[in-house]
């Protein structure tokens, strides 16, 4: 099919992949349900099978130029993430959220850096930057499970604020371990090329606020439903539109948008509103980065590999569990946080791609191939071992499970978004 698409026009090409991405995700899911797994385990899955490296159902170049889609997923995603972040909340979790991140990021960074090193007597600048980029977590196929079993609760409002800000964390962690390796290594990258991502991410935070700010102005009590959807889209359009062209992840600018909207409206309508839009760009999202997974790129995984996919596990997990301790969180928060972290994907590729750059060629090589092999994995397995942070948690309540798995629609709107809160002490 794929070489079919290819003789047609750009309309038909466009078209016709779209309807194969949607429609094989929304398939595969009925045999992801079978298993139960997450809807977002079957897209991936599905992508794997009809991209350029299996089936090859869709053209290599469609695959190559829906880049955007990301963006845009991720925007709504965060946006959604933001209202999680109402001042309540975060007085409730206070300074715990911060000591469980800083945990939990620096832990994995760690144990990788020191794992690597003294294991396979690796560079210190080679193994500073893969424990920098271990610090990374993907938020997005977590969210979206979440938002599939309709998870809530204390553990649910933790995990989306620690997952926010765990990307603060990995961009000054990298930004240090750069600064160390181009020292040391030598002129491939300049100083304002590891200090500007973290100035753009400042100024998108600041985008981010003013334009929640402008929201909350926007919508008027004679607004009409479609137009707050129509002005809430532009402006999630338009910063992921200026974080691109920064070359930055929309993640925390969109979330600070959501977040400075609940906390000065307390509008939740508008959150659902937009929930009920995001489902079909939610499903091409995951479709298109399982078409982007090479599931070639296993074979050169390696044991250095290896064994940086299993110590960050490790380090994410144990990392939570101490700074659950610390924070002295409930012990559903304590045991099952670190499952709930193990995805990894966009930002870490990226520093990635940032971080052969500085090392020698060889070395930015294996750098790039053990992060991009090992997404794959984190990938595939991330969204199952959220939801059975979230079933043992107790954020997953089991009538709404026994209902899921009879097919049956919960009645998620009815569910109040902030109950069995417990408090974490800072």
């Amino acid at each position: 099919m794929g070489n079919l698409l290819n003789h047609s026009n750009d309309t038909t090409i466009v078209l016709s992949s779209l309807s194969v991405i949607l429609l094989s995700g929304f398939l595969f899911t009925r045999i992801t349900k079978l298993a139960k797994l997450p809807n977002v385990t079957g897209y991936i899955v599905a992508g794997v099978l009809i991209g350029p490296y299996i089936l090859n159902l869709i053209p290599h170049e469609m695959v190559e130029n829906m880049g955007f889609i990301s963006d845009i997923a991720l925007a709504f995603i965060a946006f959604g993430v933001g209202r999680f972040f109402k001042k309540e909340a975060f007085k409730e979790t206070g300074m715990g959220v911060i000591v469980i991140t800083l945990s939990e990021a620096l832990l994995a960074g760690i144990f990788v850096t020191l794992s690597v090193h003294y294991i396979f007597h690796l560079s210190w600048g080679f193994c500073l930057l893969l424990g920098a980029i271990a610090t990374a977590t993907a938020p997005a196929s977590t969210m979206v499970t979440i938002r599939q079993y309709h998870a809530r609760g204390n553990f649910v409002n933790t995990l989306l604020q620690v997952v926010a800000l765990d990307d603060a964390v990995c961009l000054i962690a990298f930004s240090l371990a750069s600064a160390y390796v181009s020292a040391n290594v030598g002129e491939n990258i300049s100083v304002s090329e590891i200090t500007m991502p973290i100035v753009y991410n400042i100024g998108a935070l600041v985008i981010g606020f003013i334009s929640g700010a402008i929201l909350s102005k926007l919508m008027t009590p004679k607004r009409s439903e479609d137009n707050r959807l129509i002005l809430t889209i532009s402006l999630l359009l338009g910063i992921a539109g200026l974080c691109a062209a920064a070359d930055i992840s929309p993640l925390l600018s969109c979330m600070l948008f959501g977040a400075t909207y609940i906390n000065m409206t307390k509008d939740k309508e508008l959150y659902k509103q937009v929930e009920r839009f995001t489902p079909p760009i939610l499903s091409i999202f995951f479709v298109v980065s399982g078409m982007s997974l090479d599931i070639s790129s296993f074979s050169t995984l390696g044991v250095i590999g290896v064994t940086y996919f299993v110590i960050r596990i490790a380090g994410k997990y144990l990392g939570a569990y101490l700074g659950c301790m610390m924070a002295k969180t409930p012990k559903a928060i304590r045991n099952y946080l670190g499952l709930a972290l193990i995805p990894q994907a966009g930002v870490a590729i990226g520093l990635a791609f940032l971080g052969r750059r500085v090392l020698p060629d060889s070395m930015g090589n294996m750098l790039l191939t053990i992060i991009l092999s090992s997404s794959v994995l984190y990938e595939l397995i991330g969204p199952a071992c959220a939801k059975i942070a979230l079933i043992y948690s107790g954020s997953i309540k089991k009538d709404k499970l026994s209902a899921h798995r009879k097919k049956i629609e919960p009645a998620a709107e009815s569910a109040p978004e902030d109950q069995n809160t417990i408090k974490i002490s800072s």
